[in-house]
């Protein structure tokens, strides 16, 4: 079942998380740094390699879904999280916020919304297009959206440089692997098992880099478990708040049932893989690199488990004309 599956990697996560809490510091044996970006380069290569171009095609035109799920992915998501920045006062607050932020700055996650919305019996090209097309738009919007906070945290941000290496090690991936669809794209397809091992992998790694690094450094000893619980409470109810707008927005616009169910899957996910690629870039050297990961895997299982749940709801309710 893939729901089982995706649990056990949240679990992993965990575990990753509490190894780099007892044994910190297996990057200065193994070139753990090394291997993970190395390892993003890869990801985002089978990425490509894996996009169908006729697909993606397919979903190209509906204009109207794909402004909903972008400005939801890029625009309200942050003004949400925004509308919070009055009520933070603390330095210790702020680093939560900014990494509750840096969620709300993210990509839409692609195999996961497409699987989904293909459940649900959406629109499946429109979720394959706004999904690979989120984290194309990322690797601009994210940086920008950050820029504007993230110097007075570590007290440097250099945007031409960051845009050069997301796109060396985001784009250009991408790139060879589109060009390389039509020779490899079968062995993709037939490895795709594989290829999602290959990427959790490379997550697990970043992710124990982060961690590992905020431990050492003492950066979680003054960030408690209420506020843990807080930024828990507040990932979950952004979730609903962005799920029940997009609702209510796409039904306003007289959406057919399938592109709602796309709108509704795409516009309010979030993606893992892009959040430990961007944090791995954005946060190089900073000591509470870890912090920045929380509220994306908290919100990742959160995400899994809900939209799990309400897409096997349409699916035994495919003569509805609603989404809900």
């Amino acid at each position: 079942m893939k729901g089982i599956k995706l649990d056990r990697f949240v679990l992993l996560l965990v575990g990753t998380i509490l190894l780099a809490y007892l044994v910190p510091g297996i990057e200065d044996i193994l070139p753990l740094k090394t291997i993970s970006s190395l390892g993003i380069s890869g990801i985002f290569f089978f990425y490509g390699l894996k996009l169908s171009p006729k697909k993606m095609l397919a979903g190209l035109f509906n204009w109207r879904l794909h402004l909903l799920i972008q400005l939801a992915t890029f625009v309200l998501f942050p003004l949400l999280v925004l509308a919070a920045r009055p009520f933070i006062h603390s330095e210790a607050h702020l680093t939560l916020w900014l990494a509750v932020f840096f969620l709300a700055a993210l990509p839409s996650t692609v195999s996961s919304s497409v699987v989904m919305v293909s459940i649900a019996k959406g629109n499946v090209p429109g979720a394959i297009f706004n999904a690979s097309i989120s984290g194309l738009i990322g690797i601009v919007v994210t940086p920008l959206w950050m820029g504007m906070f993230l110097g007075a945290v570590s007290g440097s941000f250099d945007l031409a440089a960051i845009f050069l290496e997301l796109v060396l090690k985001i784009l250009l991936p991408v790139a060879l692997g589109l060009l390389m669809h039509r020779f490899w794209g079968g062995f993709a397809d037939r490895n795709k098992q594989h290829l999602t091992t290959f990427d959790k992998s490379v997550i697990l790694i970043i992710v124990y880099n982060s961690f590992s690094h905020s431990f050492s450094s003492g950066i979680f000893e003054g960030i408690g478990v209420p506020e843990l619980g807080a930024v828990a409470l507040g990932v979950t109810a952004m979730f609903f708040v962005i799920y029940f707008t997009i609702y209510t927005i796409s039904k306003s616009l007289g959406f057919h049932r399938e592109d709602q169910i796309a709108a509704l899957f795409c516009g309010s996910k979030k993606s893992l893989v892009h959040g430990s690629v961007f944090s791995n870039v954005l946060f190089a050297g900073m000591a509470s690199a870890g912090i920045f990961l929380v509220p994306v895997m908290v919100y990742h299982a959160f995400q899994l488990f809900i939209v799990s749940i309400i897409a096997q709801k349409m699916a035994n309710n495919p003569s509805s004309n609603s989404a809900l």
